[in-house]
């Protein structure tokens, strides 16, 4: 199931009754397509979400609402309708996951030049507790930025977390670290998105995704080591289970549909000018603890494009050079360190590190 986070045991097989569920989902898509098919439309449709891979983003994560919250929390929910139905044609300002977006929608249409009638590409969704009231704002913005996002899921107060399994959500991001932690515990792969405190330009022309590895795309398994017995025992560990895969983490699913798009595009003889790029930052050191890290990604049948052991060395200045559109990393003092210095990061809270985290 996209976006859901599972072990290496053996798939599971549908019962009978979700089996005549797919089949019955299968048949209102046939019908819902032969009727637009007989509407005519330059605008490319929403892929059917068991073939898209769905970024589902909350409205605090594509534009700035810092104002909007303010009153909100002062002033009551009343207000804030009232307020943004007021300034309804004042458009919003990017926030966190605005270029993170962009980018995707640019992979988009590189792909569907390449495979017009494929579906396998980015379906973004807007997963908002906004009051219905407030949608005329929203898509007012969405319009001028010219942003391709057609789904959109308003829940009235209500905690938005339930629809993201509906919409088989490869990834959710939010500005409330609450809903995302509730989203991590129901198996969803979902990181905070933090404001980076400097702005820097992006590419416009690749997606570049950048990822911790250790409780990001793997499992916490080795930061228990270091946390429960120290450094020396975690190096001597690495290297007697060098050749033992590590567990997944929550991201794994992302890269992993991350690189099938990649694939896409080198079938095409488009390596060279792969619209997509991803890097692997860690705090591990290359000589005693990465060689498992680099099998662990060979074994699953992955690739990444950079690979940055940074030996416990800040990773702020690196994300600088890289630029990332998005830098997903278990750690608060990662997270704020790639901030200060103008990337935008996003906060998994998975693992060992959250417990310590809320210790301190």
């Amino acid at each position: 199931t996209p976006g859901i986070m599972s072990g290496s045991g053996p798939e599971p097989q549908p019962s009978d009754a979700e089996e005549i569920q797919l089949q019955e989902a299968e048949r209102d898509w046939a019908a819902a397509k032969a009727f637009y098919d007989n509407l005519v439309s330059k605008r490319p449709r929403p892929p059917k979400p068991q073939h898209a891979i769905t970024v589902a983003v909350s409205s605090r994560a594509l534009f700035d609402l810092v104002e909007e919250r303010r009153i909100y929390e002062e002033q009551g929910v009343e207000k804030y309708v009232e307020y943004q139905q007021n300034n309804e044609n004042v458009t919003l300002k990017p926030g966190p996951a605005f270029y993170f977006v962009k980018a995707l929608e640019h992979v988009n249409a590189r792909l569907l030049e390449l495979y017009p009638d494929d579906e396998e590409r980015f379906d973004i969704v807007l997963m908002t507790n906004n009051h219905a009231q407030v949608g005329v704002r929203l898509i007012n913005s969405i319009n001028h930025y010219g942003l391709t996002i057609e789904r959109f899921c308003m829940t009235g107060g209500k905690s938005p977390i339930g629809y993201l399994t509906a919409y088989l959500t490869n990834l959710y991001l939010s500005a409330d670290s609450e809903k995302v932690q509730e989203a991590i515990e129901a198996g969803i792969a979902s990181a905070t998105m933090f404001t980076a405190n400097k702005d820097v330009p992006y590419s416009d022309t690749q997606l570049r995704v950048a990822f911790d590895g250790d409780a990001v795309l793997f499992s916490d398994e080795s930061e228990q080591i270091v946390k429960e017995q120290g450094l020396d025992r975690f190096f001597e560990h690495e290297q007697l289970n060098e050749n033992k895969p590590l567990a997944q983490g929550p991201l794994k699913g992302f890269l992993e549909d991350l690189g099938k798009l990649q694939k896409k595009f080198y079938a095409k003889n488009e390596r060279l000018n792969c619209p997509i790029r991803t890097f692997l930052v860690t705090a591990r050191s290359a000589a005693s603890s990465g060689a498992r890290v680099l099998k662990t990604l060979r074994s699953w049948g992955l690739e990444i494009d950079e690979a940055l052991f940074l030996a416990g060395a800040p990773k702020g200045p690196i994300l600088v050079k890289i630029r990332p559109h998005i830098f997903f990393d278990d750690q608060m003092f990662h997270v704020e360190g790639a901030q200060k210095l103008g990337t935008i990061a996003a906060h998994v809270p998975y693992g060992v590190a959250q417990k310590h985290h809320k210790a301190a």
